[in-house]
């Protein structure tokens, strides 16, 4: 589904990412794992197009990438959901999914409101409240939401854990499972190896823009001293 190698990013003269290589097969659950600052959100806002300064092949679904625009990228299928979230704070919870709404896609889960609120139970009980209203947690499932309206073949999730109650982080979990239990490919970029471990089938840990480990989530798991190097607070 994504096949990425040789990838370089650039902000300015600082050179941010080198020669990152990654992959993710379709249904297929990944995790990006680092601490702040390795490059985790770099990678993700490349990969979407969002870094204008990007060198390197980027293959969505058998199509090379590399050199498109966001919303081209976008329309291909491929969802990125941001740490900050950016909903609309003054629209309702169904408002916001309308505003993502796109057509279905050969081959991928086709999601509607009524599959959403199955998904994720906390909207459907606030579908018409505005999402300014919502908790932290809540505005991060609405944001997944809408990205899904989209009919991603592959979503990426950008540090989704991050600063929610752990009851919330199950139920992300708990969604995250679902969406590729439907046959969706995900990559997370993640601090929290507990969570990822949770969710993931392989992992690739960056430290300082490079990948420094690429293997199943088993593996990383039984190897303390990777851990400690490049996890460890």
């Amino acid at each position: 589904m994504l096949e990425v190698s040789g990838l370089n990013s650039f902000y300015g003269r600082a050179h941010i990412l080198s020669d990152v290589a990654l992959s993710a097969a379709a249904g297929e659950v990944v995790a990006l794992i680092g601490r702040n600052g390795a490059g985790k959100s770099t990678t993700l806002k490349s990969l979407v197009g969002l870094v204008a300064d990007r060198r390197g092949r980027i293959v969505f679904s058998g199509r090379d990438i590399s050199r498109l625009s966001v919303h081209e990228i976008v329309r291909l299928g491929l969802g990125y959901v941001p740490e900050d979230r950016r909903i609309f704070t003054e629209l309702t919870v169904e408002e916001n999914l309308d505003v993502g709404t796109q057509a279905p896609r050969s081959g991928v889960p086709h999601w509607t409101r009524a599959r959403l609120f199955e998904l994720f139970p906390n909207l459907a009980e606030m579908r018409r409240r505005p999402a300014g209203r919502m908790s932290g947690g809540e505005q991060q499932m609405l944001t997944i939401a809408r990205s899904l309206m989209g009919n991603p073949a592959l979503i990426m999730l950008d540090e989704p854990s991050e600063g929610l109650a752990p009851r919330i982080v199950e139920d992300m979990g708990r969604a995250i499972l679902a969406m590729k239990g439907e046959g969706l490919s995900v990559l997370i970029s993640e601090q929290n190896l507990h969570f990822a471990k949770m969710i993931s089938d392989r992992a690739y840990i960056i430290e300082k823009g490079r990948i420094r480990f690429d293997g199943t989530m088993q593996a990383l798991a039984a190897d303390e001293a990777v851990r400690d190097a490049y996890l460890a607070v």
